[in-house]
């Protein structure tokens, strides 16, 4: 029988799981993936190319839950949410433009935060509202 308590612990780990995701593939300090491959002399070198793998897996397994749970409207309000959040915090000054790698920080904690959350919808949702997913109920043969 499958799990079907989904506690704040839960949400925590997918977060903690997206920012590594993230930030291990880019981020404006200049210590990623990105970043290693580009700096690196031999692009076809063996680990290079197995972490290229691996995070090709998890950037997989999270955008396709976000699509499927989200879909393309629900990800586009949440887009629209986050981007809102940014423009106030611009707007009453909380947020600088001057430096860009702060905009940077701010963008890349936000997409980790939508894919957490599009990795949970379900879960989420359920919680809020009592519904099952289809995927989510047993059958008995």
């Amino acid at each position: 029988m499958a799990v079907t308590a989904f506690r704040w612990t839960n949400f925590l780990v997918r977060v903690v799981v997206a920012f590594a995701l993230v930030f291990s593939t880019y981020n404006p300090s200049g210590h990623s993936w990105v970043h290693w491959f580009l700096e690196s002399t031999n692009k076809l070198d063996p680990i290079i190319l197995l972490s290229a793998i691996i995070l090709i897996i998890g950037w997989a397994i999270y955008l396709r839950a976000t699509a499927r749970s989200l879909g393309f409207f629900g990800s586009l309000l949440v887009v629209a949410l986050f981007g809102s959040m940014i423009w106030a915090m611009i707007f009453y000054g909380w947020l600088s433009l001057d430096n860009p790698s702060v905009l940077g920080y701010v963008a890349l904690v936000l997409l980790s935060v939508l894919l957490a959350v599009g990795i949970s919808w379900s879960h989420i949702r359920r919680r809020i509202t009592g519904q099952i997913d289809v995927d989510d109920v047993e059958t008995s043969t």
